[in-house]
């Protein structure tokens, strides 16, 4: 909104804006829309190229958010600072559900439709992301490998390479569960950071003792926020599985994939596992 209390794209008729600017309007300085709407280069001749691309673009830009959020939620954790991080964390289920939408322009492409462009992407293929793959890693979802395909892009490798190295948001979620007395072994808060979290008993069981006790408690109402994140990533990964199954069946996916067989293998799995096998418990 304009100070005005306007929206920002049009001016109330007794209103005179300001239209002359000695260079580019301070729209245009801050949000370089200039910039986002000259990044389309389609490589086919397919009306829908267009569609497909800007959604992924959109889809990139949800995923930086996404990080940030939770690297914010990671750095107050850090600091015992739970407010905070439930916070971002409940901004994130939001950007979560706007991600999930970015499917709808894609989710019912017919593979006559997709075939038109597809053989434009090459090798391209979405697990090639590297903002994705920082996501993943924040989920606890550690892969060396996965920085592989990012050895020719020094930056994006090296920002993989920290994040692979540093404890993941459920890392610092589970000290801080050691923390506030919980009986969490050395195994589990000592483990290689790098390495993908497994889902362990004596974590199911904090876990299990904060849902018997004060729903207002704080780590209940974190715990919430963590699940609710972690209902969202299972949505967007089964919004993935069936817009692929609907666009290309069961053929092998772009960039060499499986496909349909490795998305269902990812959608099996659960973000933050004790949090759901704990509620068995309670």
């Amino acid at each position: 909104m304009s100070q005005q209390g306007h929206p920002p794209y049009e001016a109330a008729e007794q209103d005179t804006p300001n239209l002359d600017f000695a260079g580019t309007t301070p729209y245009e300085d801050y949000v370089r829309a200039d910039v986002l709407t000259h990044l389309q280069h389609t490589l086919s001749d397919d009306p829908g190229e267009m569609v497909f691309l800007v959604t992924t673009q959109v889809m990139e830009l949800w995923f930086t958010v996404i990080v940030h959020e939770w690297e914010t939620a990671a750095r107050a954790l850090r600091a015992d600072d739970v407010p905070t991080a439930i916070a971002a964390l409940k901004r994130s289920v939001r950007e979560l559900e706007a991600l999930n939408a970015s499917w709808k322009p894609l989710g019912q492409l017919t593979p006559a439709q997709f075939n038109s462009y597809r053989s434009a992407l090459g090798e391209g293929s979405g697990f090639q992301s590297a903002m994705y793959r920082r996501l993943e890693f924040l989920l606890g979802e550690k892969s060396s490998s996965m920085l592989v395909p990012h050895r020719g892009a020094p930056r994006a490798h090296a920002e993989l390479e920290k994040a692979l190295q540093e404890p993941s948001l459920y890392d610092e979620v589970v000290r801080l569960l050691a923390r506030r007395g919980y009986a969490i072994p050395d195994s589990v808060l000592n483990r290689d950071v790098s390495l993908r979290h497994e889902p362990s008993q004596a974590v199911e069981a904090a876990w299990t003792a904060v849902y018997a006790g004060d729903e207002s408690d704080a780590l209940a109402r974190l715990g919430e926020a963590l699940t609710d994140v972690a209902e969202l990533v299972w949505r967007w990964r089964n919004d993935h599985l069936v817009a692929t199954r609907r666009a290309m069946g069961a053929k092998t996916g772009t960039g060499g994939s499986a496909g349909v067989a490795w998305l269902e293998k990812r959608a099996r799995k659960n973000v933050f596992p004790e949090l759901w096998t704990a509620r068995s418990h309670v």
